[in-house]
C-alpha cells in the first residue's frame, strides 16, 4: 500500500498505524535528479511488497509537512530520504544513494520484525 502524505492528520494516522505495522516514509524532491532515481527504486520495491505500508512526502510541494516529519521523528531532513517507523518512532533511516532495495530489505528484516523472528 502506497499513500502520499499531504497533511498533519495523514502523518498522525501513519504514526498510529506504525504501532501495529512498520511503515516506510520516503521524502522525495521532484526537482532533484538523484531523488528521481532513488524514487524509482523505492517505487519498484514497494510494488513488489504490497503488504508493506509505505508513504511518500513530496518535499518541494509540501515543505511544511516535510519539516514536521523531521521534527516529530527526530531525523534531520534530507531528500531523498527513507525512514522506517515502528511504534511511532524512527528505527532506521537512510538518504541519497544509500536507499536501495537491498538496504530496505535489510532494514525491514533487522529492525521491523519481532525479536523472535530475526535471523
Amino acid at each position: 500500500m502506497l499513500l502520499e502524505l499531504r497533511k498533519d492528520q495523514d502523518l498522525d494516522d501513519i504514526l498510529e498505524r506504525s504501532k501495529t505495522d512498520p511503515v516506510l516514509i520516503f521524502k522525495h524532491s521532484t526537482q532533484c535528479s538523484i531523488s528521481g532515481e532513488v524514487h524509482r527504486e523505492f517505487m519498484d520495491f514497494v510494488a513488489k511488497a504490497p503488504q508493506l505500508k509505505a508513504v511518500v512526502v513530496l518535499v518541494i510541494e509540501n515543505r511544511r509537512l516535510s519539516d514536521t516529519v523531521a521534527e516529530r521523528l527526530g531525523v534531520r531532513h534530507e531528500s531523498p530520504q527513507a525512514l522506517l517507523i515502528k511504534d511511532g518512532r524512527t528505527i532506521w533511516h537512510a538518504s541519497h544513494w544509500s536507499i536501495t532495495s537491498e538496504a530496505l530489505v535489510s532494514a525491514l528484516r533487522s529492525y521491523a520484525q519481532p525479536a523472535h523472528q530475526r535471523n
